[in-house]
């Protein structure tokens, strides 16, 4: 227990570190994915070439898109840019078929109702679909933000600073407590990031909190609203 006592500072400080660098790729992602998602979702030709290629992305190892992507966007392999974009890049790849299951659970009866009832594409598809597919979509998301948090840490074999540090430096030094503690913390932020964002989620879609309804119900009380 020395060293990590004699190390809180440094610990505390890599945990900040790691958290700064998480934040961006999940929110890129999400953002990034929600139009591809639905472009998948709605032409059947989009989707297959879509999906194949956020697929091809995710099988590049994480250490060789950290080399291969500074020459192509023009920063250093030691900047923090490099390690945000290469890990948006993942975020997107998962997100982009979490988005189109998501968006393809919503009842299709649902979407002959709003359209029925005058909604056009764009305003069906924030007020209807969106938020009927926010559940899956938010499942998806607690996938990117965990995943993210866990790749983080291979930034520091390029020399970006994060908790992957502590495992460098532990194995090179055989400081067992600090490889632990760099395990350790990676874990806690991706729970607390998790659990984040079930709170988020509950916030924004506090139906899900409410007794289940059948989805007959559900199209009764969108209609009944939409009509209103």
């Amino acid at each position: 227990m020395n060293w990590l006592l004699n190390n809180l500072p440094l610990v505390g400080t890599l945990s900040w570190e790691h958290i700064v660098l998480s934040v961006p790729p999940v929110i890129i992602g999400f953002v990034v994915a929600i139009p591809l998602g639905w472009l998948a979702h709605r032409f059947r030709l989009t989707r297959g070439i879509l999906l194949t290629i956020v697929g091809l992305l995710y099988t590049i190892p994480s250490l060789a898109l950290l080399v291969i992507l500074p020459p192509i966007i023009g920063v250093s392999v030691l900047s923090a840019t490099n390690v945000i974009i290469a890990l948006s890049i993942y975020a997107v790849a998962l997100m982009v078929r979490s988005t189109t299951d998501a968006l393809d659970s919503v009842d299709a009866d649902i979407i002959q109702s709003a359209t029925a009832v005058g909604y056009s594409p764009w305003r069906r598809f924030w007020l209807v679909e969106f938020p009927i597919a926010g559940p899956v979509l938010l499942a998806g998301l607690r996938v990117v933000a965990v995943s993210t948090v866990s790749l983080v840490t291979i930034g520091a074999f390029v020399g970006v600073r994060s908790l992957g540090y502590l495992f460098i430096n532990g194995l090179q030094r055989s400081i067992p407590l600090e490889i632990v503690s760099g395990i350790v913390m990676t874990v806690v932020i991706a729970l607390v990031f998790d659990r984040l964002l079930v709170l988020l989620g509950r916030v924004l879609m506090p139906w899900t909190r409410t007794v289940k309804v059948t989805k007959r119900q559900q199209r009764a009380v969108f209609t009944a609203e939409a009509t209103a």
